[in-house]
């Protein structure tokens, strides 16, 4: 067998299903859609040094997922040991999307719009699904990604009481399709967001794009792993015909 045929034989397995016929894919944007992680870790990075916060660059890879409060809240409750104010948050979150600003601009992840086209393709659904709430790329995806995400297909941080790794951001996705745990797929980068779809009952696929290791997306609960983005979207296909068969 396959990987993706024993992807799908344990997730049918588990979910206690003959077949599963995906109608939405519910997809992740920073590290996903577009490669701005690094990005992301360099602002947070300066934020937090500036404000007295002991963090390493890397490890806001980690964070990936969770909305902008709870990784400020997480961050500030570990350093001194107090909660911050709603207000902190919006001050310290704006400062933190200056500086991302600042940089220079992030490029679509390769092979993504392959990824999105063949899901658009075969007439799934497809759903944005993102911790962020910066406006910066938000505002790229219809000139990056035509009619894929529009205004009614997207959950922001704004969106969320709970973020990542919370299943509610793609448990509201799939309210956004019209669609059940039993026929979405979840594209993730993240074990933050890795963990939030394989909750919500979505077939979670995993894929590696930066340097959180495979091990971590598997062990947050992927279906199956690829090591990057085009080779994720060559495979998609392969993926895509065996759904709806049983195993």
């Amino acid at each position: 067998m396959t990987p993706e045929q024993m992807a799908v034989s344990r997730y049918l397995k588990r979910r206690g299903l003959i077949s599963f016929s995906p109608t939405a894919a519910l997809i992740d944007m920073d590290g996903t859609l577009y490669d701005s992680m690094p990005r992301h870790a360099d602002a947070w990075y300066r934020l937090m040094t500036e404000e007295g916060v002991p963090c390493e660059h890397d490890e806001f890879f980690l964070y990936e997922g969770r909305t902008g409060r709870d990784t400020i809240r997480l961050l500030f409750k570990r350093a001194f040991g107090r909660d911050v104010t709603d207000e902190e948050c919006e001050a310290l979150y704006r400062r933190k999307t200056q500086y991302f600003r600042e940089l220079p601009d992030v490029s679509p992840m390769p092979g993504a719009d392959i990824m999105i086209g063949e899901f658009m393709r075969r007439g799934i659904t497809t759903v944005l699904v993102t911790g962020s709430g910066q406006r910066s790329l938000i505002d790229r995806l219809d000139l990056d990604y035509p009619g894929a995400f529009p205004a009614g297909m997207q959950i922001t941080s704004r969106d969320v009481v709970h973020g990542k790794p919370h299943p509610e951001p793609y448990l509201r996705a799939m309210d956004k399709a019209g669609a059940m745990p039993d026929n979405s797929i979840a594209v993730d980068n993240a074990p933050m967001g890795v963990l939030s779809g394989a909750a919500s009952g979505a077939f979670t696929i995993g894929v590696t794009t930066g340097p959180i290791p495979e091990k971590e997306l598997v062990d947050a609960g992927a279906d199956i792993v690829y090591p990057s983005m085009p080779v994720l979207a060559e495979r998609l296909p392969m993926l895509l015909d065996i759904f709806g068969m049983s195993i």
